[in-house]
């Protein structure tokens, strides 16, 4: 029998809702097919949704000046691209295709090169909607750079290569990036020349991949063709934020439904399944979540961590669990979440009952901070900034004095997340305020906290934004010979101390060349223990050499100042082999606090500890505790240790 266009689509996404592996019973595809619309997948109530990529998708054509690609391509190119990563010898790799039409194959095949042959290894199903296929491959061997390629049919092929783990270098490289507006169509052949050149280990995608908002696979498959020359070869991290899943800003209440313009109320204003796919599309080839339970709706999540050539990362959602404002606080400006009274006490909006990071990610956290099995330097990655370090946003004259929207808010939240990415001895990356920044936090002082590098959008024709005291002076303690006006130490509109150490205000936005559009590069130096953080404009020349950066970078950093706090003492010398590289974790004694948990390098180390009180110290060679030794003090601090690990 012959199925007709219709009835094949609508049985063909029975099948592609349960998943790769799944099996439907005759009744179930039956009932599966009377409930999922293929033209509207989502529901009668989201008839928009993705409808570039449903239904009958060929005959429909994207208008406008800034229209996303055409979904109708070649059947031989119909594989768009791939992205991957590979950590704890596992393999997840995705392949995301253009729509398929009803009379072909929904399946893609992964052949791995192994002595200069093709092998195919797995075969899995393309998924409606959204038209990926997820592939997983245990027992995978890091320590091998090997040829890869994703096929469909007999002659669509997408290639790349899964790089070997780079745990032999000195220097591990980061691209650190977001906010790629769809307003800009075409190549960003400018970026990928420039990414080809520094040749980063890891590729981190921040968020606002696309601002697609209702067609996110025409937006996600156009966000691949701009990066897939980069992307193929190179392990990729993407975390979807508030435009990725369709929303002007994201407070994910756990999943809630959100129902106010603007989604200040918090939650997801989409159905649970466009949410779902955006995630699967962007997110599910990251490393298995530790804590996979889905939130309200059936909501997934993706917070999780990885290793790359010694460096360790957590990638974190910092909108899934965030509190939206409305309701919750009063309106002190034209928004829910935007704050204009410069009477209002910041300590007036940080409640009790307030979510940011949430308690799953917090414990995570606190985990990930003590493990340094495999460990040279730690860093954590999440879609924004734990500050507001903006003062103008939209244009130079639109100024707010605090944004909620940034994880600056709630404080008590802020707080929290930073005290354990501090104990953690780790740097934290992120995006989304299209501003290039790099601040040192401050949680009871200034500069007592983590580094945190904000990249600047990779194009910024959606919302240009500055850093631009009232009163146009530095504030105390500036960055020295710093080509930059106004750094130093500032509170934000939410009261939060940052000391300013660079930024990247856009000098005119109605200039391509001019809005600040760029990315940033980091670079882990595992032997010195210290970082280099690097700003690159869109349209520098990164063979020109550092000239070509903003000014003010780049900026070095160590391990040694990420927790700023002033020691009131040292515990006693530890005394060990040169090139032992242990981990040492302090812990007061008193409180049971971790106080912090880091590798150290050379053959001795003497502890801060920063109040007085008694602590124990544990020595181990991947994690603390092969050696320990209790009840020390800062009146012990003459006497030196020698630590000997088996």
């Amino acid at each position: 029998m012959k199925l007709s266009r219709r009835i094949w689509l609508k049985l063909s996404s029975a099948f592609a809702w349960s998943g790769p592996a799944a099996i439907a019973s005759a009744e179930e595809t039956a009932a599966a097919a009377k409930e999922i619309n293929p033209a509207m997948p989502f529901g009668t109530d989201h008839k928009r949704l993705d409808s570039l990529a449903v239904g009958n998708w060929w005959d429909k054509k994207a208008n406008g000046r800034n229209a996303p690609p055409s979904m109708i391509v070649p059947r031989d190119e119909v594989v768009a691209f791939a992205v991957y990563t590979q950590a704890n010898g596992v393999l997840k790799l995705t392949a995301q295709l253009f729509p398929l039409k009803p009379d072909e194959q929904r399946e893609a095949r992964l052949e791995l090169q192994k002595d200069g042959q093709w092998v195919e290894i797995a075969k899995e199903e393309v998924l409606f909607p959204g038209w990926s296929a997820h592939f997983r491959v245990e027992d995978w061997d890091g320590s091998k750079t090997v040829p890869y390629r994703v096929r469909h049919g007999n002659e669509a092929m997408f290639e790349g290569t899964i790089r070997k783990d780079p745990i032999d270098q000195e220097t591990i490289v980061v691209a650190n990036m977001s906010c790629n507006s769809s307003r800009t169509t075409g190549e960003r052949h400018e970026i990928v020349e420039n990414l080809l050149h520094q040749d980063p280990d890891l590729l981190f995608f921040a968020g606002d991949q696309t601002y697609r908002h209702t067609e996110h696979t025409a937006g996600w498959i156009e966000f691949g063709l701009q990066f897939r020359d980069v992307i193929k070869d190179r392990p990729t991290i993407c975390t979807p934020d508030d435009h990725d899943v369709g929303q002007p800003n994201l407070w994910g209440e756990n999943g809630r439904l959100s129902t106010l313009p603007g989604n200040a109320d918090g939650g997801f204003m989409f159905p649970a399944e466009y949410v779902n796919m955006v995630q699967r599309q962007q997110s599910w080839h990251l490393p298995d979540p530790p804590d996979a339970e889905p939130i309200e709706r059936g909501i997934t999540v993706y917070f999780t961590t990885m290793k790359v050539g010694g460096i360790d990362f957590v990638i974190l959602e910092d909108r899934k669990f965030k509190s939206g404002p409305a309701g919750k606080i009063p309106k002190m400006g034209p928004r829910p979440d935007h704050i204009n009274d410069p009477s209002y006490d910041p300590a007036t909006i940080d409640l009790p009952g307030l979510v940011l990071l949430g308690e799953r990610q917090l414990n995570l956290l606190k985990t990930w901070g003590q493990d340094w099995e495999d460990v040279q330097m730690k860093c954590v990655l999440s879609q924004t900034a734990f500050c507001g370090a903006v003062h103008m946003h939209g244009s130079e004259t639109g100024r707010l004095l605090a944004d909620l929207d940034c994880n600056g808010w709630p404080q008590t939240g802020r707080r929290k997340a930073l005290e354990e990415i501090r104990r953690a001895k780790a740097i934290h990356l992120c995006g989304d305020q299209h501003l290039g920044v790099v601040v040192k936090h401050g949680i009871d002082q200034y500069g007592d906290g983590p580094y945190g590098f904000t990249s600047p959008a990779l194009v910024n024709t959606i919302y240009g934004r500055w850093w631009h005291p009232e009163d146009e002076k530095p504030g105390p303690n500036p960055v020295p010979n710093s080509p930059l006006p106004w750094t130093g130490d500032f509170k934000d509109g939410l009261g939060n101390k940052i000391s300013m150490m660079a930024y990247a205000n856009p000098p005119n936005v109605k200039d391509e060349k001019q809005r600040a559009d760029g990315y940033g590069v980091v670079r882990f130096n595992k032997k010195t223990q210290e970082v280099t953080l690097e700003c690159w404009p869109r349209f520098s020349d990164a063979k020109k050499g550092d000239s070509e950066q903003f000014p003010g970078w780049p900026i070095q950093v160590a391990v040694a100042d990420y927790d700023g706090r002033k020691p009131v003492g040292f515990l006693p010398e530890l005394k060990f082999d040169a090139e032992a590289n242990p981990v040492v974790q302090v812990v007061s004694d008193d409180t049971g606090e971790i106080i912090y948990t880091q590798r150290v390098a050379g053959a001795t180390f003497r502890p801060p500890v920063f109040a007085e009180g008694t602590y124990t110290v544990h020595v181990g060679k991947k994690k603390a505790g092969e050696a320990s030794f209790a009840s020390l003090s800062i009146a012990d601090a003459e006497a030196a240790i020698d630590v000997v690990l088996a």
